[in-house]
């Protein structure tokens, strides 16, 4: 089961299980001083980690589609790549903590750890497999210096 959804699919897909959770099961509602500060504070620091990684792969002239890493024309180490293999990732979890402090209901945070587990099952290991097919060596190594969210 390779590459299923688009991860701004997932993303989506996600936010609305948050929604309905926080709206039909509101399980212990919270809310603080300074909590929509903080969720357009969370906004803005989940989009500089996909932004950053989108300008890395520009810069190489490699593919962002996540459904052909085969097309990847080389392995982009640099940049925020150096502290994140899947940068983009990191900021659409990001997002979905935003979402979560917005959505003000302790069970809307469920749904991360499902995005989580989807992702690293069918987006990430796939992504890693067909990686490590085509770069071998230099990917392993990648992969040992370099941890997959941050």
């Amino acid at each position: 089961m390779y590459l299923k959804l688009p991860p701004p699919l997932v993303l989506l897909v996600t936010l609305g299980g948050m929604y309905l959770l926080s709206v039909y099961w509101p399980l212990w509602v919270f809310s603080f001083s300074g909590q929509y500060a903080l969720v357009w504070i969370l906004g803005l620091i989940g989009s500089l980690p996909g932004l950053a990684g989108i300008v890395a792969f520009a810069r190489a002239r490699t593919t962002v589609n996540p459904h052909k890493p085969h097309k990847a024309s080389r392995l982009v180490t640099s940049g925020i790549y150096r502290f994140s293999r899947n940068p983009m990732y990191l900021g659409l979890l990001v997002w979905l903590i935003a979402a979560f402090v917005y959505l003000s209901a302790i069970s809307a945070v469920i749904m991360i750890p499902l995005f989580i587990l989807y992702m690293n099952n069918f987006q990430i290991e796939p992504e890693e497999d067909v990686l490590e097919a085509m770069f071998g060596d230099e990917y392993r190594e990648y992969c040992r210096k370099v941890r997959r969210w941050c």
